[in-house]
C-alpha cells in the first residue's frame, strides 16, 4: 500500500489538511492535550494497576498461610500467633490502604478540569483512563472485604483457641487445687476422743472449709465459663463439655463430703458431751457420797438428810446420764469405732457403778432412818449401853458378850441387840467399801486429768515448734524475719524441742500405761526424774527468751504465725507453758498421793513428789544463780548450789577498826546468801527495773567464804532466828539472822551436812595414812611370852586407836583459836545480849572453846590442851570399850552425855546413841572427847548426832593434803 507524502511548510497548510479541533494548542488547534501530561497519567495508572495485582497476591498468599496454620497447645504459643497474625494483618490493612490512597490520587488527577470546571467534557482517553482506575479502585476494594471477612474468622478462631488453652490450663491447676482439698477433707477422719478434742477437730474443719471455699468458688466460675463457651458454640464443645461436668462433679462432690464430715463431728461433740456430762455426774455423785461423813447419818435427822441429798441429786441425772446403750449405739453408728465404743462402755459402766453404789447407801441410810423409830425394849443401863454404843470391831463385841455374867444381862433381848449391831457393823461395812471405792474412782480421776492435760501439753508445744520454730527457718516466710531476729532460734525457744521429745516420745506413753494402776505412777515419775532435768536449762535461758520477745513482739512474722495458727494467745504464752507444767505436777502428785496412802504405790508417790519439788527448788535455785553479777571464777567449781536465801548479816572480826566494829553491832547488812558444797557466797540483792524477768533481782558479788575453812555456831543468845558462821579460827565472824526459825534450821542442818561429809573426808584420809604408817613400822615386843589372839588383836585396836587420836588431837590443836585478852572480845558485839537462852545442856554458851562467853573467861589462858570436864554432851572421837560396865562401850561419833562426877576421878556418862549409861575414868574420857568443843566445832542444841569435831579450818586442808582432799581458797 503506498501512502502519499506531503510535505508542510507551515501550521497553516497543516490546518488545511487536519482539523483544528484535532490538533493540539501548539499547533494552532483546540485539542486539549499535553502529551508528557499523558505519559505521566498513563505511568501512574499503570503503577496502580500493577499495586493493586500485588496487593492482592499478597493477600491470598497471607489467607493460604493463615489457613494452613496449626492451632498451638498451649497459651503463650496461641498468644504468640495471635500477635503475630495481627501484626501481619496490620501490615496488609496498611498496604491496602496506601494503594486506596494512589488509586485515588491518579483518579483525582484525569478528573481534575472536571472539577474545576463543571462544564469541561473529557475527551475519550480521559474517559478511558478513568474507567481504568475506577475498575482498579473496586477490584482492590473488593479483595480488601474479602480479605477482612476471612481475618474475622480467622481471629476468631485463634480468640477461641486461646480462651480455650486458658480454660484448659486453669482447669489443670482448679483439678490440682480440688485433688488436694478432697485428699485433706479425707483425711478428716477422727471423730475426736473428747468434746475438746471433736471441738478442735470441728474448728479445724471449718477453718479448712473456709480456705477450701476460694478453690471451690474458683472450680465453679471456671465451670461456668466453660459453659458459656459452649452456648457460643466454640469449636472445641466437645473438649469443654466432659471438663465443666468434671469440675460439677467434683465441687459437688467436695460440699456433699463436707457436709457429711460436720454432721459426723457434731454428731461426736453430741455424744461426747453426753458422755461427759454422764462423767461429771458419775464424779459429782462420788463426790457427794464422799462427803457425807458417816457419824452424822447414824441419826435419823441425818440419815434422812443424807436421803434427800441423794434423791435431789438422782432426779439431775435424767438429762445427763446414758439412759440405753443399745439406742446410743444405734444413733451414734456412723461414728462409733473400737475405740469410742469401749470408751461409751467404760462411761456407762461407771454410771451403772455409781448408780449401784447409791442403791446401797440408800439402803443403808433407809435402814439407819427406819431404825430409830423402832420401839426399843427397856433394858438395864449397860446391856442399853452396849445395843447403842459404837463398837469398832465384832471382836470386842464378843469379848463384851462373854465377860458379862450379870443377871441384868441375861433379860436383854440378846438377838435383837445382836441383830441391830450387825446391822449397824454391815451399814460401816458398806460405808468404807464405799469410801475405798470413791478413792478408787477419784485417783482415776487425778490420772485421766494428769493424762489428758499430758496430751494437750504435747500438742501445744508441737504446734509452737511448727508454727513458730520451723517458720524461721522456712524461705518464704524469711522477708517477714527482721535482721536483729534471724538466727536467734535458740535463744526463743531454748531447748523446748528437746522437752517435747521426751514427752511425746517416753513421758506420755509410760504414763498411758498407768491409767488401770493410777497409784503406781509414781513410779513412772522416778524412772524418769533424771530427764526432767532438761527444764533448768529452759528457765536458766527463759531471761533471755523473754528478752528477745519483748523486742520482737510487734514483728509481722509472729502475727503471720499467729494468724496462720488460728490462735487467740501471743507467742510468750505458749514459751511459758513448760514452766507451768513442771509446776503442775507436783500438784496432781499432791493429789494423788492423798488418794492413795493405804495403797501399794504410796511410798514411790511420797518419793516422786519430794523429787519434782526437789528439781523445782533447783530450778529456782538456778535462777538466781544466774543472776549474780561481778564474781570473777566459774560458779560451777564451787559445786552444786544446795540453799540461797537473803539475810540480814552483822559481821566481827578480829582484824579491823574498832569504828566498823561499832558500827557492825548495830546495823544490819542486806545480804543474799549462796551455799555450794565447796563454798559460801555474800551478795547485794539489787532491784531491777523492767518487765517480767528484766524485772527480777541481780545479785552484787561481795565475798565468799572457802567451806573448808568454815565452822558454824548454831545458836545465839536472845534471837532464835540467829546463827554464826566464821572463819579461820573466827578472825571473822558472820551473824546471820534469818526470816524465820524454821528458814534458820534448814540452813544450819544443810550446813551440817556439807561440814560433815569434809570432816568425814579428813578423818578417812587420816586414817588411811596412819594405818599405812602403823603398817610400815615393826611391832611393839610383847610383855607376854605367849599373847593369846586376843591380846594381840586388842593391841593393835589400841595402837590404832592411839595412832588415829594422835592425828585428830593435833589436828584439833592446830586449828584452836587463841584467846582475845579480857574485854576484847565478843561480848563486845550486838548479839551478845545478858539474857541467855537454854538449850538443853548443850548451847554455843557451854561451850568452853566455841563460845564468846568462854572467850572472855579465858583472858590470858591461851589454847593450852588441858581442858575441864563439865556436864554436858560431848561427841567421842574414838572407840572405847574397857569402861567400868563391861557392857558399856562407845565407838568414835557417838554422842555421850556427862550427867555427873563420882568418887575416884570417874564420870557417870549416858550414850545417847546407845541408850547405855556407865562409868568412865575422867583420864579415859578426856581421851575420848578430846577438844571435841573447840573453837572449830560445829555445836547445835537440836542435833543429837552431829559431830562435834566437825572442824574444817585450813588445818583440815593440811591434812588431807595427802589424799587430795583440800579446797583452793576461794575468799573474795
Amino acid at each position: 500500500m503506498k501512502v502519499p507524502i506531503i510535505m508542510l511548510g507551515s501550521v497553516s497548510e497543516l490546518q488545511g489538511y487536519i482539523d483544528k479541533t484535532q490538533l493540539t494548542e501548539d499547533l494552532g488547534g483546540t485539542l486539549d492535550y499535553c502529551h508528557n501530561r499523558w505519559l505521566s497519567r498513563r505511568t501512574a495508572i499503570e503503577g496502580f494497576a500493577q499495586k493493586v495485582k500485588q496487593t492482592a497476591q499478597i493477600l491470598q498468599s497471607f489467607g493460604t498461610e493463615l489457613a494452613e496454620t496449626e492451632l498451638p497447645n498451649d497459651v503463650q504459643s496461641t498468644s504468640s500467633l495471635l500477635a503475630t497474625h495481627t501484626e501481619k494483618k496490620d501490615k496488609m490493612k496498611e498496604d491496602i490502604r496506601l494503594a486506596v490512597e494512589q488509586g485515588d490520587d491518579v483518579l483525582g488527577s484525569i478528573t481534575k478540569p472536571v472539577t474545576e470546571n463543571p462544564e469541561y467534557k473529557l475527551n475519550q482517553d480521559q474517559l478511558d483512563n478513568q474507567t481504568t482506575v475506577e475498575r482498579l479502585l473496586a477490584q482492590l476494594h473488593e479483595t480488601e472485604t474479602a480479605f477482612d471477612e476471612f481475618w474475622i474468622k480467622h481471629q476468631q478462631k485463634l480468640e477461641q483457641c486461646l480462651c480455650l488453652r486458658n480454660f484448659e490450663q486453669n482447669f489443670r491447676e482448679v483439678k490440682a487445687a480440688l485433688d488436694v482439698v478432697s485428699e485433706r477433707l479425707s483425711a478428716f477422719t477422727d471423730v475426736g476422743n473428747s468434746c475438746s478434742h471433736a471441738e478442735h477437730i470441728l474448728k479445724d474443719l471449718v477453718n479448712f472449709e473456709e480456705k477450701s471455699c476460694e478453690t471451690i468458688a474458683k472450680a465453679r466460675m471456671l465451670a461456668s465459663e466453660g459453659d458459656t463457651f459452649i452456648q457460643s458454640n466454640h469449636y472445641a464443645v466437645d473438649s469443654i463439655i466432659p471438663k465443666c461436668s468434671e469440675l460439677h462433679h467434683l465441687c459437688d462432690a467436695f460440699t456433699t463430703e463436707m457436709e457429711r464430715r460436720r454432721n459426723l463431728l457434731n454428731k461426736s461433740l453430741e455424744l461426747h458431751s453426753l458422755l461427759e456430762k454422764s462423767m461429771k455426774w458419775c464424779d459429782e455423785g462420788i463426790y457427794l457420797l464422799a462427803s457425807q461423813p458417816v457419824d452424822k447419818c447414824q441419826s435419823q435427822d441425818g440419815a434422812e438428810s443424807a436421803l434427800q441429798e441423794i434423791e435431789k441429786f438422782l432426779d439431775t441425772g435424767a438429762g445427763n446420764k446414758i439412759k440405753e446403750l443399745n439406742k446410743i449405739y444405734r444413733e451414734y453408728a456412723q461414728i462409733l469405732n473400737e475405740d469410742l465404743k469401749e470408751h461409751v462402755q467404760k462411761v456407762f459402766q461407771k454410771q451403772e457403778s455409781m448408780e449401784e453404789m447409791f442403791q446401797k447407801r440408800q439402803v443403808s441410810l433407809k435402814k439407819l432412818a427406819a431404825k430409830q423409830t423402832r420401839p426399843v425394849q427397856p433394858v438395864a443401863p449397860r446391856p442399853e449401853a452396849f445395843v447403842k454404843s459404837p463398837c469398832t470391831s465384832p471382836g470386842l463385841q464378843r469379848d463384851y458378850v462373854s465377860n458379862s455374867e450379870s443377871g441384868v444381862l441375861r433379860k436383854v433381848n440378846y438377838r435383837r441387840g445382836k441383830s441391830e449391831m450387825t446391822e449397824l457393823h454391815q451399814s460401816r461395812g458398806g460405808s468404807t467399801m464405799d469410801d475405798e471405792e470413791n478413792l478408787a474412782v477419784l485417783r482415776q480421776h487425778v490420772i485421766n486429768e494428769l493424762i489428758e492435760t499430758e496430751r494437750v501439753y504435747v500438742e501445744e508445744l508441737l504446734c509452737v515448734l511448727e508454727g513458730y520454730a520451723a517458720e524461721m527457718d522456712n524461705p518464704l516466710m524469711a522477708h517477714l524475719i527482721s535482721p536483729e531476729l534471724q538466727n536467734k532460734k535458740d535463744i526463743l525457744f531454748g531447748n523446748m524441742e528437746e522437752i517435747y521429745h521426751f514427752h511425746n516420745r517416753i513421758f506420755l506413753r509410760e504414763l498411758e500405761n498407768y491409767v488401770e494402776y493410777p497409784e503406781l505412777v509414781g513410779r513412772c515419775f522416778l524412772d524418769q526424774m533424771e530427764d526432767f532435768q532438761i527444764y533448768e536449762k529452759y528457765c536458766q535461758n527463759k531471761p533471755r527468751s523473754e528478752s528477745l520477745w519483748r523486742q520482737f513482739s510487734d514483728s509481722v512474722f509472729f502475727q503471720e504465725c499467729q494468724r496462720k495458727l488460728d490462735h487467740k494467745l501471743s507467742l510468750d504464752s505458749y514459751l511459758l507453758k513448760p514452766v507451768q507444767r513442771i509446776t503442775k505436777y507436783q500438784l496432781l502428785l499432791k493429789e494423788m498421793l492423798k488418794y492413795s496412802k493405804n495403797c501399794e504405790g504410796a511410798e514411790d508417790l511420797q518419793e516422786a513428789l519430794t523429787s519434782i519439788l526437789g528439781i523445782l527448788k533447783a530450778v529456782n535455785d538456778s535462777m538466781h544463780q544466774i543472776a549474780i553479777t561481778g564474781y570473777d571464777g566459774n560458779l560451777n567449781e564451787l559445786g552444786k548450789l544446795l540453799m540461797q536465801g537473803s539475810f540480814n548479816v552483822w559481821t566481827d572480826h578480829k582484824k579491823g577498826h574498832s569504828k566498823v566494829k561499832d558500827l557492825a553491832r548495830f546495823k544490819p547488812m542486806q545480804r543474799h546468801l549462796f551455799l555450794h558444797e565447796k563454798a559460801v557466797l555474800f551478795c547485794k540483792k539489787r532491784e531491777e527495773n523492767g518487765e517480767g524477768y528484766e524485772k527480777a533481782p541481780s545479785y552484787s558479788y561481795k565475798h565468799s567464804l572457802n567451806m573448808a575453812a568454815v565452822g558454824i555456831t548454831e545458836n545465839v543468845k536472845g534471837d532464835a532466828k540467829k546463827f554464826e558462821i566464821w572463819y579461820n579460827a573466827r578472825e571473822e565472824v558472820y551473824i546471820i539472822q534469818a526470816p524465820t526459825p524454821e528458814v534458820k534450821a534448814t540452813w544450819v542442818n544443810e550446813i551440817r551436812k556439807v561440814l560433815t561429809s569434809q570432816l568425814q573426808a579428813c578423818r578417812e584420809a587420816s586414817q588411811h595414812r596412819t594405818l599405812e604408817h602403823t603398817q610400815s613400822l615393826p611391832l611393839p615386843a610383847s610383855s607376854c611370852t605367849s599373847p593369846s589372839r586376843n591380846n594381840i588383836r586388842n593391841a593393835k585396836k589400841m595402837d590404832e586407836r592411839k595412832a588415829d587420836l594422835t592425828s585428830l588431837e593435833g589436828y584439833v590443836t592446830t586449828v584452836a583459836p587463841k584467846y582475845p585478852e579480857k574485854g576484847k572480845g565478843w561480848a563486845k558485839t550486838s548479839h551478845s545480849l545478858d539474857a541467855s537462852e537454854e538449850n538443853d545442856g548443850w548451847s554455843s554458851a557451854e561451850d568452853p572453846l566455841n563460845s564468846s562467853d568462854a572467850e572472855e573467861e579465858g583472858g590470858g589462858g591461851g589454847g593450852g590442851n588441858e581442858m575441864k570436864l563439865t556436864p554436858g554432851k560431848y561427841t567421842v572421837v574414838t572407840d572405847y570399850e574397857r569402861g567400868v560396865s563391861e557392857e558399856f562401850t562407845v565407838k568414835s561419833g557417838d554422842l555421850v552425855q556427862l550427867i555427873r562426877e563420882g568418887e575416884d576421878g570417874l564420870w557417870y556418862v549416858k550414850n545417847l546413841s546407845t541408850g547405855r549409861e556407865g562409868w568412865i575414868p575422867a583420864s579415859n574420857l578426856l581421851m575420848l572427847i578430846g577438844n571435841s568443843k573447840s573453837a572449830q566445832s560445829l555445836s547445835s542444841s537440836e542435833s543429837g548426832t552431829a559431830s562435834s569435831t566437825l572442824s574444817t579450818s585450813s588445818s583440815c586442808s593440811d591434812s588431807c593434803n595427802a589424799s587430795s582432799t583440800s579446797f583452793s581458797d576461794i575468799k573474795g
